[in-house]
């Protein structure tokens, strides 16, 4: 059995050197080319009858009807990077209009597996067909927010992507072919300016608003009632601001205070030294500090939430203010500063793009009830600058090629708002992480109470269940590591792997996992799958369901299936990942996890013919078929440490723990197969156990003859006290 496992690793390590050398084969013709004969041009715009040539300069065509181009066809992999989980592109032909309008999408090649063998593509063409009636121009003015997401249950992630390049694409061309009045970005001209660090000396607040340090906008009730007037809106009209016309509705004021010297001057030496304590490197902060009737805050504000009533706006960024980014403040330091009812800090974060150097705008939402739960809204813009004596040139960086800056900028941009948006789940899967290694370093303490252990990992498989998998959707799959063979052999890049913190999270303390455990820390613990198996088996225990014990000769032979099918799905993936992708639903994680069984009856019921074995033979899906646990437990065997504890008598003579053992990953030689064991714990509760463990149980008989000898003796020795006192 060992030369047989021995010839598989050899097998396997082959195949993996194999793959590392290889290398893809490069695309000679934009995408767009092959689209161009099997598109309906009508699908991507309305009344388009073909595609003129493709241009020579930008791989865009014309969209044409009687001669006359109505639009411009393009295929998002062909300007952006689209690169899905899988580690493939994602192509997305996208039509847009003469003036900067999306027309039309259509969902191209793909390699998404999610989308391949288990989102219904009618979903996610839906999905793609909300792109239409996107206005480009639209978009640019408010940082790709003017359209509603269509996030698909179980591929939220994917979506994202094709959201990202189809907005980005879309206005690359836009920009390049002057759409829609669009133009290309000017490029940098000019020297550039960075921060003075020198501070002079403070000013009062009068000072600051004379020379633009700090900048003020008051309106009153008249201006605010004007401007609803002008809105046009009657329901608005109907309902005034009550109270005199010139009486202060708000007084808004703010300043950069990051700026050293304006910082100082508004803040004073100690709120400073915090506010630079509180900023990371990179980071910038506002002031803003507001009395009057009307609350730039609001009373809506809650935490965990956003400032909905302001937000500073930068060329095409909008910044908005979330509970984590402010700090109260309790006065303006600065001599004659007015007394404001809010005063508060705001930290634009490194990663904002934002240029304190350059001009922008604190926009302030004004909103009036017109409803029971309608509102009608209104902006007023305060406008700020820092003072050129505060800047300082600095000579230009040397040229960089900017439409790589700008790719891999964006790539980087999209993974850290998917990261962001994530961070309550992010805590969560760390916390199970940061418990469960507890537990693996003081195992012998954790295992000491039979009855509390076997609770909590009930406690953590049920989690694992409920929020890593159908909550979190955290499944690992093979289908992963044939996305990272892809990569490897097309290109490496973390983007593609960061798209999905959870997974990466996952895959991270696997690999660390890897070398302290084995593979059992996450297939005994982490996968959802595998927590589903125990948990249903429990289950039919408690049912009195019968259990089978396979004998020890079958239940050898059938481990190395899971190894066969991993090495099948490895080798398929070299000729074609697509291909094996498909193949790759012999795992019924999709079904069961991803999609909670919300699919056609084939997969749901072969999802259970993997379960309904489980319910008499505890994890079969684990033990004999799962090609994930097979990859895992091949570089497992380079782990470090062996943590289990053992006894000399372990299977010579004893069995019991090769017979208790819930996977049969002991043999009845006594030696623990690391390939096979899920790091239960099983065992070492065994070795504890007074009433089970033989060597336990003869320590305890030994201690008890000690004891009954040393009581013997006693006895002795006070009869014969009592005898020399007769005497």
């Amino acid at each position: 059995m060992f030369v047989t496992f021995r010839k598989l690793l050899t097998l396997g390590v082959i195949l993996f050197a194999t793959l590392l050398t290889g290398m893809a084969a490069g695309q000679e013709r934009p995408a767009l080319d092959k689209y161009l004969s099997t598109v309906d041009p009508a699908a991507l715009l309305p009344g388009a009858t073909g595609f003129g040539a493709m241009r020579d300069d930008l791989p865009v065509a014309p969209l044409t009807a009687g001669g006359e181009t109505l639009g411009w066809a393009f295929v998002t992999t062909d300007l952006v990077g689209t690169t899905g989980y899988s580690g493939k592109p994602i192509d997305i032909v996208v039509a847009v209009s003469q003036d900067a309008v999306l027309t039309g999408a259509v969902l191209g090649d793909h390699s998404e597996p999610i989308v391949l063998i288990g989102i219904p593509e009618r979903r996610m063409r839906e999905s793609i067909e909300t792109f239409t009636g996107t206005d480009l121009k639209q978009e640019l003015t408010e940082r790709g927010s003017s359209h509603e997401i269509d996030i698909i249950s179980g591929a939220t992630v994917t979506v994202m992507v094709i959201e990202d390049s189809v907005i980005r694409a879309g206005l690359k061309v836009a920009r390049a072919l002057g759409l829609g009045g669009l133009e290309p970005p000017a490029a940098h001209s000019g020297p550039e300016f960075t921060i003075k660090s020198e501070i002079g000396a403070e000013k009062d607040w009068s000072e600051m608003i004379g020379d633009g340090s700090a900048r003020r906008m008051i309106l009153d009730v008249g201006q605010v009632n004007g401007a609803f007037e002008a809105l046009g809106d009657q329901r608005a009209i109907d309902r005034p601001e009550p109270g005199a016309p010139d009486e202060v509705y708000i007084d808004l004021n703010t300043a950069l205070i990051s700026v050293p010297e304006i910082g100082l001057s508004l803040l004073g030496e100690a709120e400073y030294a915090n506010l630079t304590d509180w900023l990371e490197e990179g980071d910038h902060a506002i002031l803003i500090a507001g009395r009057g009737r009307y609350s730039f805050k609001g009373s809506g504000y809650v935490r965990g939430g956003i400032f909905d009533r302001i937000a500073v706006l930068q060329g095409d960024t909008t910044l908005r203010f979330r509970d984590r980014m402010h700090r109260r403040l309790g006065e303006v330091a600065a001599p004659d500063a007015p007394q404001f009812q809010e005063i508060d800090m705001f930290r634009i974060p490194a990663d904002a793009g934002f240029d304190p150097t350059a001009p922008w705008d604190l926009q302030l939402l004004v909103h009036r009830a017109v409803g029971p739960v309608d509102k009608a809204f209104l902006t007023f813009e305060l406008g700020y600058r820092v003072p050129d004596p505060y800047l300082v040139p600095v000579a230009p960086p040397a040229p960089v090629e900017a439409e790589f800056d700008d790719e891999a900028a964006a790539k980087a941009e999209l993974w850290m708002r998917i990261w962001k948006e994530r961070q309550v789940e992010i805590a969560g899967l760390l916390a199970m992480l940061g418990v469960l290694t507890g537990v693996f370093f003081f195992q012998r303490q954790a295992t000491r109470n039979a009855r509390a252990f076997y609770w909590f990992r009930i406690g953590f498989l049920t989690v694992t269940l409920v929020y890593l998998s159908w909550y979190a959707n955290a499944q690992l799959s093979i289908v992963n590591l044939m996305a990272l063979a892809g990569s490897l052999q097309g290109g490496f890049t973390w983007d593609t792997f960061l798209l999905d913190p959870l997974i990466f999270i996952l895959w991270f303390s696997v690999a660390a996992a890897l070398i302290f455990w084995g593979r059992g820390a996450y297939c005994g613990w982490l996968c959802p799958f595998g927590a589903l198996q125990e948990l249903s088996n429990q289950i039919a225990r408690f049912c009195r369901i019968p259990q089978i014990n396979l004998p020890w000769g079958l239940h050898e032979r059938l481990w190395p299936v899971k190894y066969l099918i991993f090495l099948a799905l490895f080798g398929v993936s070299l000729a074609s990942i697509p291909l094996a992708e498909q193949y790759a639903e012999v795992e019924p994680f999709k079904t069961a996890i991803i999609l909670k069984f919300q699919r056609t009856w084939p997969f749901v019921l072969f999802a259970l013919a993997m379960l309904l074995p489980g319910l008499m033979i505890e994890r079969f899906y684990c033990r004999y078929l799962c090609p994930l646990g097979g990859a895992l437990a091949i570089p497992a065997r380079i782990r470090m440490f062996d943590w289990l504890r053992r006894y000399r008598e372990c299977g010579n003579p004893c069995q019991t723990c090769a017979n208790d053992c819930p996977v049969k990953a002991i043999h009845p030689t006594g030696e623990i197969n690391p390939n096979e064991c899920i790091n239960c714990l099983h065992c070492q509760l065994l070795y504890q156990s007074e009433a089970k463990c033989p060597v336990i149980i003869k320590q305890l008989k030994r201690m008890q003859k000690m004891q009954d000898s040393s009581a013997s003796n006693a006895d002795a020795m006070q009869k014969l006290l009592k005898t020399e006192k007769g005497a």
